[in-house]
Formats: C-alpha cells, sequence, structure tokens
C-alpha cells in the first residue's frame, strides 16, 4: 500500500498553526510588543507561521508596505485609536486579503466547481497557494481568541485605514 502524497499539504485540508504563531499573537493581544503580525503558510512544516512582526511604534503604512505585493498573506494588526469621549482604545483586526474572483477547481471525483480564490497574491500567486490559504483561513482565525474584527478584503483598499477606523468606531 502506498501513502505518496500523505506527507504533502492537501489544498482541501488546511493547515496546522505553529505555536509561535500562536504565541506570538498572545504577545501582541497581551503585552502589547507588536503592532502587527504578518502570517504565511509553510507547506513544508504544514502550518501557518510568523512571518513578520512589526514592532510598537510602526504605522499602518509600515504594516502595510510589509506585505508581499504577489503572495497570500494573513495579518493581525492592533488599532490604537481615541474615542469621541477621550478614551485610548485599542481593537485587534484579522486581515486575510481575498479575491472576489473565482478559480475553476477540479476534485477528486473529477466534478468542477468554483471556490474564490486569494488576492495579495493576484494573479500572479498559484492556484495551489490561494487554495490552501482559503482553506486555512477559517481555522487560523478561531486560533486567535480575541480578535474584535475581520476584514476580507478583494482589494487593498478594503483594507484601507480609512476601513480600520470606521468599523473600530
Amino acid at each position: 500500500m502506498s501513502f505518496r502524497g500523505l506527507s504533502r499539504p492537501n489544498a482541501t485540508s488546511g493547515m496546522g498553526v505553529a505555536d509561535h504563531s500562536k504565541n506570538t499573537f498572545m504577545e501582541l493581544k497581551q503585552k502589547k510588543v507588536h503592532r502587527y503580525v504578518i502570517f504565511k503558510v509553510d507547506e513544508k512544516k504544514r502550518e501557518v507561521v510568523v512571518e513578520k512582526t512589526g514592532g510598537p511604534a510602526e504605522s499602518y503604512d509600515d504594516f502595510a508596505a510589509s506585505l508581499p505585493e504577489n503572495d497570500c498573506r494573513y495579518a493581525v494588526f492592533d488599532y490604537d485609536f481615541v474615542t469621541s469621549e477621550n478614551c485610548q482604545k485599542s481593537k485587534i483586526f484579522f486581515i486575510a486579503c481575498l479575491s472576489s474572483s473565482l478559480v475553476l477547481v477540479k476534485n477528486k471525483l473529477g466534478l468542477n466547481f468554483f471556490y474564490p480564490s486569494l488576492l495579495m497574491s493576484p494573479s500572479t500567486s498559484r492556484i495551489r497557494a490561494k487554495m490552501l490559504y482559503a482553506t486555512t483561513k477559517d481555522r487560523f482565525r478561531r486560533e486567535l481568541d480575541g480578535v474584535h474584527y475581520e476584514i476580507q478584503a478583494t482589494d487593498p483598499t478594503e483594507m484601507d485605514l480609512e476601513v480600520l477606523r470606521d468599523r473600530a468606531h
């Protein structure tokens, strides 16, 4: 009996979440040592791992500039703001850049179906990578206890700082 392919990630099953990813999120949430964390799927390790963190003094522009143009990513951003009552507040956003375009995929039974593809990896990203991110998103998001808002952006304007401001207020 052959088990070839079982060691490789399956695009329909999603990936695990590295302990370091969970711990880094908790550092952002509880200790405020990060402004943002960018995560990527590591296909070899079959899990979501931390790619980059931004220090507490970094801005949203620094965060946006850290996202790759041609690859998929997840991110969390700790947004600080002052309310109309002059109270300092903080809200944590989970950001997954999803494309509104659909990819035609053939499943194991040979049936065709449409599946949403991911942007931040526009059309130049591999379809397999898009599928991995799409199937892993919900599982990964559930691991991040304490996220206030989730943004699924179909283009960069849907994750603009103004969008965060509007959602937080």
